[in-house]
């Protein structure tokens, strides 16, 4: 009975350390995947992936051009006029909206050093004051964090070089990130705008946005003077 006791009392000996080792190797490994999902909340810059266009790292030639766009234009306007085409990397316009709290810069395209500057859109999206779709999308944890709280109804206002775009809410949106649905184009204007839904427990597959109308368009005529 005695030698029994010792062989058990020895193969627990030898076991425990085992075990701990197990299990605090476990612990090390789910720390470990779990800021890396945070992380990757943060630095899933395109969204859509298969709608990311070109890169945005220190090794791609990217050249970032920040402007002065001006929120209080007081000259001569015109309810039509020119689009004045952004390069990559380029700031082209501010977007407002009360709910959002903040005036977001907006840069035309996309890549890691564009989001973390502000909003950016998509390169094969159309301009504010083209017909079609102007997708529009920043971080939930930065730019977009307010966007939750934006409703239908809710005035949203894209301040460009050549012109000022007002646009109203009519729809809130919740879609996966592989559905295409709501960022293809589509014959009407219309403004799209979205980012990752929050999720504590690290990356998530869930984009929420809006969809919005034109409401008004006013051209800069000092815009399209200088343009020519």
């Amino acid at each position: 009975m005695s030698k029994n006791k010792k062989k058990s009392s020895l193969l627990i000996y030898i076991l425990t350390p085992v075990i701990v080792l197990l299990i605090c190797s476990a612990v090390i490994v789910i720390g470990s995947i779990v800021p890396y999902k945070k992380a990757s909340v943060y630095l899933n810059l395109a969204f859509m992936d298969s709608f990311q266009h070109g890169a945005a790292d220190e090794n791609s030639g990217l050249k970032i051009q920040e402007n002065n766009i001006d929120l209080e234009y007081s000259g001569e306007t015109s309810s039509t006029g020119e689009i004045i085409r952004p390069a990559f990397g380029e700031q082209f316009a501010v977007l407002s909206a009360d709910a959002l709290e903040i005036n977001v810069p907006v840069y035309w395209g996309t890549g890691q050093e564009l989001f973390s500057r502000g909003a950016c859109q998509a390169t094969y999206s159309k301009l504010p004051g083209e017909t079609g779709n102007s997708v529009i999308s920043a971080h939930t944890d930065t730019f977009f964090d307010k966007l939750k709280d934006v409703k239908t109804g809710d005035t949203v206002t894209v301040y460009t070089k050549y012109g000022e775009f007002q646009y109203k809410v009519t729809e809130l949106i919740s879609f996966n990130k592989t559905d295409k649905k709501y960022v293809s184009s589509t014959d009407e204007a219309r403004l799209t705008l979205y980012t990752c839904k929050k999720d504590i427990l690290g990356a998530s597959g869930e984009r929420i946005g809006v969809i919005c109308e034109p409401v008004s368009q006013k051209f800069y005529v000092q815009a399209e003077e200088e343009k020519n």
